[in-house]
Order: structure tokens, then C-alpha cells, then sequence
């Protein structure tokens, strides 16, 4: 494993200081084969998982590029959802705290178009935005490319799956030719080729081993008959009481269908597809991030962008066909060093498609059985948090440290009852252990955040 430190790159000392203060000691390995190239203003192709430090990898090199001073937009990132722009934008901003001048803006559709064009008029160094939207402001000529330095596809891979190829071409039509051109995939097929042959210029290629060693994930194998699947994943789920699952599904239908049997026998469970308005795709990603919702059955396309820190187990209810895109779901499992959990569930006619993992692994499947499950309704699979809804947000001037501080201050909560605490336009969440809930709650309702009263209620939707 490499172990170069970051500060043997030759970065800006007040953000090498800034990095270290993040917790970042040591390269990670997309890192430490990524940075010297785009340090020295080198394009690159690189193929790495989500999870992998990639996003440190292109935001040390945008911001090392930037010229503060100047306010345009030097530096885009193109990403396949709103979710993955802003993990994206949250992280640049983390790494830029070094300086108080970059100004970092998310364009993403699902959101109201006006407060964008506000934003861009008081000018940005850096824009993170999704295909549509960004093409929208580039027509309306709201967002200007002139100045641009960087160009950044993240996920190049899923864009392409989504059918956003020719709307990556006509955003990028509007950037200067002479520019730094960075492509990330988790795969490195044919049309990422092309793509790179398209909007490259002598690329560095930067390829990461994406396979998954048992000494971070355990994976598993379970034949089952395809009357008993259900009864197979409600097993797998009891038994090793995960607090956080994503179950994987191919088809809208099966998702909805899958997730009202778990509800109905007592699991902590909502469904994430394409069908879902985007508030409420927030709150259930929201509500699983947090640890108020165990189990979230979900497509492969509604997925992407998907980046849970703590996953514990990734369920296959189904396998996929193509063996990159069963690494791609487990790589969300066993991160910074723990120990992770894929279970597979397959019926004798899906049993190529284990053979197709084993070849592209390089590994033999372990196959394990699974005990009968009466699937019945029982309440002892409640997750460990309950998340309060608060009318009252952003524009509000809320903050998360608001929050905290009022149940933790004034209400008398120990911290450790505190989860994670989001924060939108008009209203926030808020975890609160299950013990501590109706505490914190009865609190609220009385109480009072920086000096003012605001609804409060238990966000149970889904």
C-alpha cells in the first residue's frame, strides 16, 4: 500500500495545513497515482470506486489551480445526480477552509432555478452541477465558461448509463480547447474510451484494482428457489441485524413490492426509485444516512450518487448481469477498514452470473444456507435513531451547531444521543437516539433554537 504523505506534494502550505486538520495524513492510492499528474496540469483517466478518495483528488487539484483573486468560473465538475454534487461541493468546501475567498456553487436540476442565477451574478470559481441543469444556464448564458481551467467528470460511467452522453458533449462545447480535461469512472469500458478520445488531450490513465478483498468485505452466496427469496432476505436480515442494508433490486416494481413485505413484518425499511419526487428521495436518504431507517431496497440507477459513510451489509436480492455492476454495489460496503458484508441470494437459473463474478474476481463464491423465516411481523427491528422534522432551515439562518447546542444545552441531552443533523431551505432533521426521542421532542415543542419556536414532529414518512 502506498504511503506517501501529502505533504510531499508540492501544495499551497495553508491548505496542506488545512488537509491535515481534516485527518488526512496519507494518500490513498487513486491519490497518490492522480495528484502528481493533475498537479502538473496533465489530464487524466482514472478508474476508481466511489470511496476511493477521489473527490480529495480532483478538489486539491481544482483548488491549487484557482486563481482566488479572480471571480469566474475556473473550475466545473460535472456529476450524474444532485446527491453525488453535493457530497462533491461539501467536500471542496471542506478542503478550501484554508482560504476564506472560494466561492463554490452546486447546479443541479429539482431545485428552483432563480437563487441559482443570484449566486452566479455575484460570481464563483467552481461549479458543481448535473448535465441538464448546467446546459440550461449555459443557454440562458447565466453560466460562462470563458475562464475555465478545469473540467472534472465524475462518474463518467454512470452519466453514460443514464443516457447523458450528448448532454456532456454540448455542456463541454462551451469550455475553452485549452483547458485540463479529469475523467473518473468506476469502469474503464469501451465508451469511457471514446469519451476520453473525444475530450482528452495525451492522458495519463490511472487504473486501481476494483476488485474486493475478504479481509474487507465477506462475501456470500445463497441458492435459493425463487418462491423462497423473500423468506431468504427477511433470514439474512434478522440474522445478522445490520444497521444499515442496502438491498438491491432490478426493477421499479420489485423495489415497492420487496419494501412494503419488509415493512409489514416490522423492519425499519423504505424504497429509493426513480418514481420518488425529489423531497421525498431526500428524506429517505436523510433518514438512512442517519441511522433512523435500517434497510433501503433500491435500483441500481435510483443508487448512484449513493454515498453512505457506515454501510454495513449490501443484500443482491437479485444478482445483476454484468459482474462490474455486482463489484460496483458491494464497493459500498466494508470502507475505511471495516469489515464489510455482501450477501447474494440466486436461483438456479441465475447461476452463470456467479460464474461471471468468479471469473471477473479472480475469486471461488462462498455459498452459505439460509434457515426458513416465517415472515411474520415482530417490532424487534427498530433502529437505533428516530429523526425529528424542524420548520425551520437555511433561510432561517438555522445551523447545525443550533441544533446541538439547544438539545444538549438547554434540554440537557448527552451528545452521544445526537445524531446526524441536515439542514435544507425551509426545515432540517435531526437524529436523536430511540431512548432520548420523546425527551428531545416534548423539548422542542416548548422550547426554543437561537431564541426562537419552531413545529417540530417525527419525520416517519415512507
Amino acid at each position: 500500500m502506498n504511503t506517501a504523505a501529502f505533504s510531499s506534494l508540492p501544495l499551497n502550505p495553508a491548505l496542506l495545513e488545512n488537509i491535515a486538520s481534516l485527518g488526512y495524513t496519507h494518500l490513498t492510492p487513486i491519490q497518490a497515482e492522480t495528484l502528481p499528474p493533475i498537479l502538473e496540469g496533465k489530464d487524466v483517466i482514472a478508474q476508481a470506486k466511489t470511496g476511493s478518495g477521489k473527490t480529495a483528488a480532483f478538489g486539491i487539484g481544482v483548488l491549487s489551480r484557482l486563481e482566488f483573486n479572480r471571480f469566474n468560473v475556473q473550475a466545473l465538475v460535472i456529476c450524474p445526480t444532485r446527491e453525488l454534487a453535493d457530497q462533491v461541493c461539501k467536500e471542496i468546501r471542506r478542503l478550501a477552509r484554508f482560504t476564506q475567498n472560494v466561492k463554490v456553487l452546486s447546479l443541479c436540476g429539482g431545485v428552483p432555478f432563480g437563487p441559482q442565477l443570484g449566486s452566479l451574478e455575484h460570481g464563483v470559481h467552481i461549479v458543481v452541477g448535473t448535465p441538464g441543469r448546467l446546459q440550461e444556464h449555459l443557454r440562458k448564458r447565466s453560466l460562462r465558461l470563458n475562464h475555465l481551467k478545469v473540467l472534472v467528470l465524475d462518474e463518467a460511467d454512470r452519466m453514460l448509463d443514464m443516457g447523458f452522453e450528448e448532454a456532456i458533449s454540448d455542456v463541454i462545447s462551451y469550455a475553452p480547447t485549452h483547458r485540463q480535461t479529469l475523467l473518473f469512472s468506476a469502469t474503464y469500458a469501451d465508451p469511457i474510451r471514446e469519451i476520453s478520445k473525444k475530450f482528452q488531450f495525451k492522458p495519463i490513465t490511472v487504473s486501481i484494482d476494483s476488485s474486493h478483498h475478504d479481509s474487507v468485505i465477506g462475501q456470500h452466496f445463497y441458492q435459493v428457489d425463487k418462491a423462497r427469496r423473500m423468506s431468504a432476505l427477511g433470514y439474512l436480515l434478522a440474522y445478522h441485524r445490520p444497521e444499515s442494508t442496502v438491498v438491491f433490486c432490478n426493477t421499479k416494481r420489485e423495489c415497492q413490492d420487496i419494501a412494503s413485505t419488509l415493512d409489514n413484518c416490522g423492519f425499519s425499511v423504505q424504497a429509493l426509485h426513480g418514481d420518488l419526487e425529489q423531497k421525498h428521495r431526500d428524506q429517505v436518504l436523510v433518514r438512512f444516512a442517519n441511522k433512523s431507517c435500517s434497510v433501503l431496497v433500491a435500483t441500481d440507477v435510483a443508487a448512484r450518487g449513493l454515498d453512505i459513510k457506515e454501510l454495513q451489509a449490501v443484500i443482491n436480492y437479485e444478482l445483476p448481469w454484468d459482474p462490474e455492476i455486482y463489484v460496483h454495489r458491494i464497493g459500498r460496503t466494508g470502507r475505511a477498514g471495516k469489515l464489510g458484508l455482501a450477501l447474494s441470494l440466486c436461483t438456479e437459473a441465475e447461476l452463470p452470473r456467479v460464474k461471471a463474478i468468479e471469473d471477473y474476481q479472480g475469486v471461488a463464491a462462498k455459498w452459505d444456507e439460509v434457515a426458513p423465516f416465517p415472515m411474520a411481523y415482530a417490532e424487534r427491528f427498530q433502529p437505533p435513531m428516530v429523526t425529528l422534522w424542524i420548520d425551520g432551515g437555511r433561510k432561517n439562518k438555522l445551523r447545525p451547531g443550533d441544533i446541538l447546542g439547544a438539545l444538549t444545552g438547554d434540554a440537557g441531552l448527552a451528545g452521544s444521543a445526537i445524531g446526524k443533523i441536515d439542514i435544507f431551505d425551509d426545515h432540517a432533521y435531526v437524529a436523536v437516539s430511540q431512548d432520548s426521542v420523546d425527551e428531545a421532542l416534548a423539548w422542542l415543542k416548548r422550547g426554543k433554537i437561537k431564541g426562537r419556536s419552531f413545529m417540530v414532529r417525527k419525520s416517519q414518512w415512507g
